[in-house]
């Protein structure tokens, strides 16, 4: 498939068999920065196409799950996909996920739920009814995933080989300085502790400053222990990095700690955000930097 261009409007409809991965799929488009709609009944894909014109191209890339229930619903999709092939400005692809029948009656029985046209039978009758209700839906997809053999990450992989435009910036690398006294970050993947380095707190000239600037910077990474310490960070990063990606995460969170987030873990966080800006999408962020400033006031 060939990825829209220009202005168009990308309009993908996520359906299929139930437990064939519409979840993992819809989180997959999320990560690619596709507005998502889980679960939208097929009579309002017309007013959602009206809102996607007018919305001044803030929703040019949708992504939507309609899980099919009945046959009125065929109906509805059917209609409407024909309406949005008709205009110019959408491009609409319609992708079904599939999956073997044993792989699915797996699936239902390891979460232990029951499937929805099966609620208190077997869940591979509930499957053999499915599967007959979606055929002609099959027979419309213009793109369809069989998933038996697919772990998640391999789901992401093949939405993002199909779909995404840079593929580089599916995976984001956040680097984050903090301070402990402030409390450790929740969202924080990885944590390091800097507080065993020179601390320019103690210089009366830098107490003030902060290490976003170039001679709290210089002070910090002088030091023996802090290239050290930057050495073996990188070499444990840089191996531990591709096999975040490969494992399917779409973002990392590196956290680096010192007293007060104002000097030494600003200082690193920039240098290692820069280190990697070359081969990721890379974000730096001081969550800290300025709680002292609004603590003197």
């Amino acid at each position: 498939m060939s990825n829209n261009t220009g202005n168009d409007m990308q309009l993908v409809i996520i359906t299929g068999m139930s437990g064939a991965g519409k979840t993992v799929a819809i989180q997959s488009f999320e990560d690619l920065g596709f507005y998502c709609v889980d679960n939208l009944p097929p009579t309002l894909l017309p007013k959602f196409l009206e809102l996607m014109k007018d919305s001044g191209n803030q929703m040019n890339k949708v992504a939507v799950v309609m899980d099919m229930r009945g046959r009125e619903f065929f109906d509805h999709l059917f209609k409407s996909l024909d309406e949005a092939a008709e205009m110019s400005a959408v491009t609409p692809k319609l992708l079904f996920l599939d999956a073997e029948d044993s792989v699915l009656v797996r699936r239902y029985k390891e979460t232990r739920r029951s499937h929805p046209l099966s609620p208190t039978g077997l869940p591979l009758d509930g499957i053999q009814q499915e599967r007959e209700l979606l055929e002609d839906l099959k027979g419309r997809a213009h793109i369809i995933y069989n998933t038996s053999a697919m772990k998640p990450k391999n789901l992401r992989e093949k939405i993002l080989s199909e779909f995404s435009l840079n593929k580089k910036a599916v995976f984001t690398v956040n680097v984050m300085s903090f301070g402990f006294k402030h409390g450790l970050p929740i969202d924080a993947d990885l944590v390091f502790d800097v507080r065993f380095l020179p601390n320019p707190h103690y210089i009366d000239h830098l107490r003030p400053r902060t290490g976003l600037e170039d001679d709290v910077s210089s002070y910090v990474l002088k030091w023996n222990d802090t290239q050290k310490f930057l050495e073996k960070v990188t070499d444990l990063l840089s191996f531990m990095l591709p096999h975040y990606k490969m494992e399917g995460k779409s973002q990392l969170v590196i956290a680096i700690g010192c007293t007060g987030g104002q000097h030494r873990s600003v200082a690193l966080a920039e240098y290692i955000g820069n280190y990697y800006a070359g081969d990721y999408q890379t974000r730096i962020t001081h969550r800290d930097i300025t709680k002292r400033k609004v603590q003197a006031t």
